[in-house]
């Protein structure tokens, strides 16, 4: 805490700073002044506490410091030390404000008991004014939460209540019962809080202050969120004399704050903020995004051009047969000659491209699941970041490459599943010749058995075990007759059948055309220890 004492003669000041326990009372700093001038210039640029002063005094005198300081709303406890005991100067030192009046000679008892006082009771009242400053702060940030509230069920109620209505009146002056109003939607991009680190709240709080910094000095409505979307901010205005110049202003000072287009999609006028809120909802969904490529500041429902949208499911068998067949070179010129439709007969709105995505969606799962694989279905995020560029405006290039990224990694997850696919059945068929290895198995017998054409057997076979099904057979029956050739007791045509050969002496041809020696040559070097088992 800080205390300035004001006095012309320099011994009263001395004997102050000499009588007064600043410790005790927490004071840590004290100032002096020769007069009321001065005394006033060193209290703007400390803001002492406590202030002592003389009554009489050159230039400006304590009458005059105390009309300063009861005018200028300074929060200090004023303590007056004079020489005087006379009732006009007490009088005016109660009538400003002070706390109390010494004479002099001053008593250090009284002093300090003083002193003591007036620091308590400034304490106790910066305690309340404190409580006061941190209830305006919560209300200040409850307020917009509150309007944000009042204003989203303005917009989608046809029938407001009488206590909304006065409420608006009590706030606004304005009978919302009887004006017409105009709803405008101002959508809040994922690049847009990217300007702003991310952070969603810190977005809409400058965009906002924005919005109403311009619709105050035009006392024509008010911007809030709309909190049942997480991505607009919602313009209303009433009794605006150009809400398209208002607008344009908007857009331009937030171009010029963060360097991004923020199109404003404006409603009709009209008596229900309801129907204006749709209107402009409608505008915002159907808005050829293309046309974005001229900055547009803001769009009308005059600049609507009411298209069919294109339907990705009328070209879904077309897409599935380019996606089974691995056909990159088939697939991109299919989806070149949606792009060109889209430009060419079709509007790339909003609603365009959640239809897309949606369809899109879809067939995909419906293409997973015929290779038993499941898909969380997402409804994607058409107003991300994937298709704007870094100023805000649409970017079809960018859509398109996604898109086409998007079919790709389709195609390229296909074949994945095609090939593990295959690969599984043919595991299942390597293991069948090594269940039935001595059977006459027969490459129509395993196609019928797995449901498989005979040349794709043969070929992922072959892809998958480097050899065809007839010689993994045979070095399936031939490895199989080795172990059996181990016990002496065995005859050689017995193993032959044992092992799926009916006659002997091919069994023995093939043996020795796989190991370079007849069976019995073979039984012999194991006699003798001459061939490894292993």
């Amino acid at each position: 805490m800080k205390a300035i004492i004001i006095d012309d003669e320099k011994h009263v000041r001395e004997g102050i700073l000499l009588l007064a326990d600043w410790d005790h009372v927490g004071i840590t700093e004290v100032l002096e002044a020769t007069d009321g001038e001065e005394g006033i210039q060193l209290i703007k640029e400390h803001q002492p506490e406590i202030i002592f002063t003389d009554m009489n005094m050159p230039n400006k005198d304590g009458i005059t410091l105390l009309k300063w300081i009861h005018s200028s709303d300074v929060e200090s406890k004023t303590i007056v030390v004079s020489g005087y005991d006379d009732f006009h100067y007490m009088r005016s030192a109660l009538f400003y404000g002070s706390f109390d009046y010494i004479l002099k000679p001053m008593d250090r008892d009284l002093l300090n008991e003083t002193l003591e006082r007036a620091v308590h009771k400034w304490q106790e009242q910066d305690e309340k004014r404190q409580s006061l400053l941190e209830k305006d702060q919560v209300i200040n940030e409850v307020k917009p939460l509150y309007w944000d509230q009042l204003f989203t069920g303005m917009i989608y109620q046809k029938h407001l209540s009488a206590a909304t209505i006065q409420k608006m009146q009590k706030e606004f002056r304005m009978d919302v019962d009887k004006v017409k109003c105009m709803v405008s939607i101002l959508p809040i991009h994922k690049l847009l809080i990217k300007k702003f680190n991310g952070d969603r709240d810190v977005a809409f709080f400058a965009i906002l202050n924005i919005v109403n910094e311009v619709i105050r000095n035009k006392n024509c409505g008010i911007g809030f969120r709309n909190l049942n979307k997480e991505d607009e901010i919602i313009i209303l205005l009433w009794n605006a004399p150009q809400p398209h110049f208002v607008l344009e202003k908007i857009y331009a000072i937030i171009y010029q704050f963060i360097k991004m287009k923020c199109t404003i999609f404006m409603g009709d006028e009209m008596a229900c903020a309801l129907h204006s809120y749709q209107s402009a909802s409608m505008v915002l969904q159907k808005y050829h995004l293309l046309e974005g490529e001229v900055e547009k500041k803001v769009v009308t429902t005059n600049e609507i051009n009411q298209k069919a949208n294109l339907h990705l499911l009328d070209y879904g068998q077309e897409l599935k047969w380019a996606l089974q067949r691995g056909s990159t070179d088939g697939l991109d010129e299919i989806l070149q000659r949606l792009f060109k439709q889209l430009c060419e007969s079709h509007n790339l709105s909003f609603e365009q491209l959640q239809l897309w995505e949606k369809q899109f969606q879809l067939l995909k799962k419906n293409w997973l699941a015929e290779y038993d694989i499941d898909v969380n279905e997402d409804e994607g995020n058409v107003q991300g970041d994937h298709f704007w560029n870094e100023d805000g405006g649409f970017s079809f290039q960018k859509f398109k490459q996604v898109k086409r990224k998007e079919f790709h990694d389709l195609m390229d997850l296909l074949e994945k599943v095609k090939y593990q696919k295959g690969k599984a059945s043919i595991q299942e068929i390597e293991a069948y010749l090594r269940a039935h290895y001595y059977v006459d198995i027969k490459l129509q017998d395993i196609a019928d058995r797995f449901y498989l054409s005979r040349e794709y057997i043969s070929r992922k076979f072959k892809q998958v075990y480097h050899v065809t099904i007839t010689d993994y057979l045979t070095e399936i029956r031939i490895e199989k007759s080795k172990e059996l050739l181990e016990n002496p007791h065995l005859k050689i045509y017995d193993i032959a059948s044992e092992v799926g050969y009916k006659d002997e002496k091919y069994y023995s041809k093939v043996f020795k055309k796989i190991n370079g020696q007849t069976p019995n040559q073979y039984r012999r070097d194991i006699g003798t220890g001459s061939v490894s088992r292993f």
